[in-house]
């Protein structure tokens, strides 16, 4: 398992060698700095501690300060571990950059999706809708329940409220370009987030040989 974190950039377009459009997301990817090994021996699982953006220091606590310290850097906006790695292949302090991965590799994505605030159950869940003729009463509202002999409604029903602003990862989507002068990665497709927004990729879990 290999992994950066980095910034959605948003989105364009490019062309492959027959002519044909990609779409594709920019990333600036990294440089991430380790901040931490941990290692079974010590707290249970493997994993690597990466950081991404820098934080000022009049925003961080004593504790950031204390632990981006140890890796000769400053305090990250962006903090995450990485699981399942080889931790002997990382030194803390050393960076990573998008050469991690290299064009046709498939990765993961997770973000936090754009907030939609209160949606109702047609845009949130994507019900169907009552007819719209007239004397109908029921257009866009919410649909059955359940049944009546209950006499209440079952906690998780599909219902109205608030959508959006979740963590949400988009698997399996391919590295079309990586540019290491300018640390950008080119994804293929749409990435969860707003532009700006903090993303982690990762190497794809479920791809199939």
């Amino acid at each position: 398992m290999k992994g950066i974190l980095g910034r959605k950039l948003g989105m364009t377009q490019v062309f492959d060698e027959d002519g044909a459009v990609i779409p594709v997301t920019v990333i600036e990817a990294g440089p991430c700095v380790v901040l931490q090994k941990k290692q079974v021996s010590t707290d249970g699982y493997d994993a690597i501690q990466l950081g991404f953006a820098d934080k000022k220091p009049n925003r961080a606590t004593k504790p950031e300060q204390g632990h981006a310290k140890k890796a000769n850097t400053a305090p990250k906006r962006y903090v995450r571990e990485l699981r399942g790695v080889n931790v002997d292949e990382y030194e803390v302090g050393q960076q990573l950059g998008p050469d991690v991965f290299a064009p046709g590799e498939f990765v993961d994505v997770i973000g936090t999706s754009k907030g939609k605030g209160y949606a109702g159950p047609i845009k949130r869940h994507n019900q169907a809708r009552g007819p719209m003729s007239h004397g109908s009463k029921y257009h866009r509202g919410v649909g059955s329940l359940g049944s009546i002999a209950p006499n209440r409604v079952f906690k998780g029903q599909t219902m109205a409220g608030r959508m959006g602003g979740e963590r949400c990862t988009v698997q399996n989507l391919q590295v079309v370009r990586v540019d290491t002068e300018r640390n950008l990665l080119l994804i293929k497709g749409s990435v969860p987030g707003p532009r700006n927004s903090f993303v982690t990729v990762r190497a794809a879990k479920k791809r199939t040989k």
